[in-house]
């Protein structure tokens, strides 16, 4: 079954045709970073408008790539959510229209469910169950992956994702956005124990995650510097905050492990390429006796590759949309709207 599938949640627009949810025929990715670098971070208006101008090229570019006519498509696929509305919407609507010239079926994903399933394209024999630790700009979180299309959330950040701090962090100390990816780069020059970084503690549910107070505590210790005039080690104070929030999610990650059986683990999202935290996973998995799945660097980001994974398995358990589909900018990996 071959899918043409589109990501346009945030600044990357990417049409990619999967055949049967784990053969990447083509992925075509259009990155905005560059245009957002100036303004040190996303701004909507400017994402969506450059979705609108990528899309249907990007489209065509994937079919030339393949060799394969508009009949040998079988599903349109479309990230329906979680995301930027104005940019979710640029993707829903190209699919809609695609689908409907074509008389194909239309397939909703979700944007999280598509980062996870990226595991699938990277790993052949991975089948559910098992556990999947979810880490985005947006999205931080442990996900018991029951099925394909069954899930149940263990845990998840009671505050901000762990990618939103890196890059927030990166801006305050003058990084280029996207700034997690300057943080993992000066880390790996630093001296993690200089500096102090508070990491969280468990509350009634020990699997969910708080990273507020990490990023108050590292803003707070550049703003106290500039204004009494002291020089930040940069690379010892990203190490440091990398390894605080690695110590957030890798215990998780291991108490998981032990009470739930799984012997599987899988990491998603583009906070997955951060080289610390893939360390750190692959090293309590040793621990613990579990297989680990990451999927490669190319994969970790935002891509339309893993939106048609994902939806394969959505169109085989008949989660199949009309014309009537609308995006959202929020929505629970389970289905309901935040």
């Amino acid at each position: 079954m071959n899918i043409l599938s589109v990501e346009s949640s945030c600044d990357e627009t990417a049409v990619a045709i999967v055949r049967d949810g784990r053969e990447i025929l083509t992925d075509c990715i259009a990155s905005q970073v560059d245009l957002h670098r100036l303004y040190g971070g996303v701004v909507p208006e400017i994402a969506s408008r450059k979705h609108i101008e990528a899309i249907y090229g990007l489209a065509d570019q994937a079919l030339a790539r393949t060799g394969l006519s508009r009949k040998d498509i079988d599903a349109v696929a479309v990230t329906y959510a979680p995301g930027l509305i104005g940019a979710v919407l640029v993707g829903v609507n190209f699919a809609k229209a695609a689908a409907m010239a074509m008389g194909k079926p239309l397939i909703p994903v979700h944007h999280i469910r598509g980062h996870i399933a990226a595991n699938y394209l990277a790993y052949p024999e991975l089948e559910p169950p098992f556990l999947c630790l979810v880490v985005s700009g947006g999205h931080t979180m442990i996900v018991e992956v029951k099925d394909y299309t069954e899930m149940e959330i263990l845990g998840t950040t009671l505050d901000d994702a762990a990618g939103e701090c890196f890059d927030k962090v990166g801006r305050v100390l003058g990084m280029p956005y996207p700034g997690g990816a300057a943080v993992d780069r000066a880390a790996r020059q630093g001296d993690e124990h200089k500096y102090q970084l508070p990491r969280s503690k468990p509350g009634a549910n020990p699997y969910n995650m708080s990273f507020s107070g990490l990023k108050t505590a590292a803003l707070n210790l550049i703003h106290h510097a500039e204004q009494v005039g002291e020089e930040i080690d940069i690379p010892s104070l990203c190490a440091a905050f990398t390894a605080a929030v690695s110590d957030t999610l890798v215990p998780r990650v291991e108490l998981a492990l032990k009470e739930t059986g799984y012997r599987k683990i899988a990491v998603a999202g583009g906070v997955a390429a951060n080289s610390r935290i893939r360390h750190d996973i692959l090293a309590a998995a040793e621990r613990m006796g579990a297989q680990v799945y990451m999927p490669p660097l190319s994969l970790c980001g935002d891509n339309g590759a893993m939106i048609g994974a994902q939806a394969y398995y959505e169109w085989k358990a008949g989660n199949v949309a009309d014309m009537s589909l609308n995006a959202y900018a929020t929505k629970s990996i389970l289905g309901e709207t935040l």
